[in-house]
């Protein structure tokens, strides 16, 4: 008799958990309806303090990549260039970087495609130092100087190079030099290491506070890059090789859910609010000037993570300008970007 209660007993539970199994799928069928091919996601990142990175330190500081159910590890590196390294070794599967790379490597024959855009101008500023050069004057004084970048070959060296182009000088008329984006930087300018450097915020902010540069070219605001560049440029983003988004669609579809949740968060959020998020180093000792700065560069954060038609372009020009083997090149521009998975995320956070 006890046995069969036992046996009574069992069957219920069955039952019992086949029915709230049943209830969770229901109510749950977007979870299970999305699971993630690879939750696991390394993403490589060129200087992950400055305000260029913004989006991607909210996504992660305020747990959106955890809630889209990824594990993220982010890797930090030198510079724009180091990070692209790293995804084509193999070690990222991801790079959050500069759009421009998305060209110049489908001129090498590799197709990468960005997927979300988080700036929607360069945020870089260059600047002759007035310790070395005080008696600048014009683009051509600049050859045969040093020039400090975050890494050879980053976009901090790209829009060197076009600003040395529109100047008449080519990359080889001066000497690139990687400085980083954080102390470092501030140190090859202060010490006079170095006669000029592309950089970004808060490095650029803390160098004209004490008037230490003189700014030459300056894209942090949509007005000036346009004047730059001659139109949008689309300047950080999260870019993966066309394969990966191909194979894993679900999971590059989170990452742009995170992504595009962060860049709305910061559109709302006030500079108190950004301060309690960004993590304490990166403020490089001067909370003040992080506001500032995180101020100035404002209105260049994409507001949804979506790429401007004629953004593509503008960039494409800029390269050739001072690359003129892409001239050369067939350049499928399609290939380079996608607003498709944040056209998807923008209708999940209205």
């Amino acid at each position: 008799m006890e046995r069969d209660s036992m046996k009574f007993n069992w069957k219920q539970f069955a039952i019992a958990l086949g029915l709230f199994l049943l209830g969770y799928f229901t109510f749950n069928g977007n979870l299970f309806a999305q699971t993630l091919e690879k939750p696991r996601v390394a993403i490589a990142v060129g200087g992950k303090n400055l305000l260029y990175y913004l989006p991607l330190t909210v996504a992660e500081q305020l747990g959106y990549f955890k809630d889209e159910g990824l594990q993220v590890e982010i890797s930090d590196f030198a510079g724009g260039a180091k990070a692209l390294q790293a995804l084509v070794g193999g070690s990222a599967d991801v790079v959050s970087g500069a759009y421009e790379h998305t060209i110049n490597m489908q001129a090498k024959g590799q197709t990468i495609t960005a997927f979300v855009l988080q700036g929607r101008a360069p945020q870089i500023v260059f600047g002759v130092s007035n310790k070395t050069m005080p008696n600048y004057k014009t683009i051509a004084d600049l050859k045969g100087k040093k020039i400090g970048v975050t890494a050879p070959g980053s976009s901090t060296n790209m829009v060197a190079n076009f600003v040395l182009a529109k100047g008449g000088l080519k990359p080889s008329d001066v000497s690139f030099i990687g400085v980083g984006a954080a102390a470092g930087a501030l140190s090859a300018l202060r010490s006079g290491q170095i006669d000029a450097m592309s950089n970004l915020d808060p490095v650029n902010a803390m160098l004209e506070q004490k008037n230490e540069i003189r700014v030459i070219a300056d894209t942090r605001t949509l007005k000036d890059t346009a004047a730059l560049f001659g139109g949008p440029m689309p300047a950080a983003s999260l870019y993966a090789p066309e394969a990966f988004l191909k194979k894993y669609p679900n999971t590059s579809q989170a990452l742009a859910n995170a992504m595009v949740r962060a860049l709305k968060w910061i559109q709302k959020a006030g500079p108190s609010e950004i301060i309690k998020v960004v993590p304490e180093n990166y403020l490089l000792g001067d909370r003040a000037l992080y506001i500032d700065a995180f101020m100035k560069i404002r209105e260049a954060i994409s507001p949804d993570g979506s790429f401007p038609p004629d953004g593509p372009q503008t960039a494409l020009k800029a390269l050739q300008a001072f690359e003129p083997e892409l001239a050369s090149k067939t350049i499928d521009l399609s290939k380079t970007y996608t607003n498709e998975l944040v056209k998807k995320a923008n209708a999940k956070y209205k």
